[in-house]
C-alpha cells in the first residue's frame, strides 16, 4: 500500500535539496518556500548535493533557451556561444570560474604546500589565473560553436544541458575522494558527500544524459562517452590536486566543473566514430 505521507516527505527533502544548490551554486534570486527554515544555511554536502546535476540542467537549460532564440536571429555560431557563456556566467557569478583561476595560480605559482594555499585564498588573480580562464572560455566557445555547426541548435540545446548537468555532478568528485586541504573555508565546513550521494549523482547524471542527448543525434554511445570523459577528466584534476596540496578546496572543485565540463564536449566532438 502506498504510503502517502512517507513519499510526501521524500518529494519534499528532494526538493529542499534542489532549492538549496540552486542557491548555493547560482545567483538566481530563489524565493524561500513553504517547507525551508534557513534558506541561507549551506547545503548539507553529505546528501544535498545529490540534486546538484539536476540544478546543472535547469542553469543549462536556462542558457540553451537563449542558444536557440540567437539561433533562431541567425547570428554565427561563434556570437551565439559568446553571448551563452556571458549569461551562464552571470547565472553562477562565475563561481566555478574563479576556481579554476585560483587552482591555477596556486597550482602554478606556489612552491610548498602552504604557499599554494595561500595563493588560492588570495582574492587577486594572476598570470596563471588569467590564462586559465581564457583556456577555458576558448575551448568552451569553440566547442559549442562546434556543436551548434555539427549538430544543429536542437541537439546543442540538449548537449549544453547534459554538459551543464554532468560538469557539476563530476565536481563533487574532489569533495568525495580528498580530505579538506585547509582548516578553515567552504570545503572544510562542508560534509565529504556520502559514497550514497556519489551514487545517486552518477545514476541522475547518466539518466539525464540518457535523455537529453542520447536520444537525439548525438546518441547513446556519444552520451555515454561524454560521462565517462568528464568523471575521468574530474578524477585527473582530483589527482592533481592530491599531489599539489593533498587534498581539496571548494577552488579545486570548481576547476574539476570547468575541466569536466571542457572534456564532456571535447568527448561529443571528437568521436565521429563511436
Amino acid at each position: 500500500m502506498l504510503n502517502i505521507p512517507a513519499l510526501t516527505e521524500k518529494i519534499t527533502a528532494y526538493a529542499r535539496d534542489l532549492m538549496g544548490c540552486l542557491r548555493f551554486f547560482t545567483r538566481l534570486p530563489i524565493p524561500a518556500l513553504a517547507f525551508e527554515s534557513d534558506i541561507h544555511a549551506m547545503p548539507d554536502f553529505a546528501r544535498a548535493v545529490r540534486m546538484l546535476p539536476l540544478a546543472g540542467t535547469l542553469i543549462g537549460a536556462l542558457g540553451g533557451l537563449l542558444l536557440l532564440g540567437l539561433t533562431a536571429l541567425r547570428l554565427p555560431a561563434p556570437l551565439v556561444a559568446v553571448l551563452v557563456l556571458a549569461m551562464l556566467a552571470m547565472l553562477t557569478g562565475g563561481l566555478h570560474e574563479d576556481g579554476l583561476a585560483d587552482v591555477a595560480d596556486g597550482f602554478g605559482g606556489g612552491k610548498d604546500i602552504a604557499r599554494k594555499l595561500e595563493i588560492m585564498k588570495d582574492s587577486r588573480v594572476g598570470s596563471y589565473g588569467v590564462l586559465a580562464l581564457v583556456f577555458s572560455a576558448l575551448a568552451r566557445l569553440a566547442a559549442l560553436a562546434g556543436l551548434l555547426e555539427t549538430y544543429g541548435p536542437g541537439a546543442a540545446f540538449w548537449g549544453l544541458v547534459a554538459a551543464a548537468a554532468v560538469s557539476r555532478g563530476a565536481c563533487l568528485v574532489p569533495l568525495w575522494l580528498l580530505p579538506a586541504a585547509r582548516q578553515d573555508g567552504a570545503a572544510f565546513a562542508a560534509a565529504r558527500p556520502s559514497d550514497e550521494t556519489m551514487a545517486f549523482v552518477a545514476g541522475l547524471c547518466f539518466a539525464i544524459v540518457m535523455l537529453s542527448i542520447g536520444l537525439g543525434p548525438i546518441g547513446v554511445k556519444r552520451a555515454i562517452f561524454g560521462l565517462i570523459i568528464s568523471f575521468v577528466a574530474a578524477l585527473g584534476l582530483t589527482e592533481l590536486a592530491r599531489s599539489q596540496i593533498k587534498g581539496q578546496t571548494g577552488d579545486v572543485a570548481g576547476a574539476a566543473q570547468q575541466v569536466a565540463e571542457i572534456a564532456f564536449y571535447c568527448a561529443l566532438l571528437i568521436a565521429p566514430g563511436v
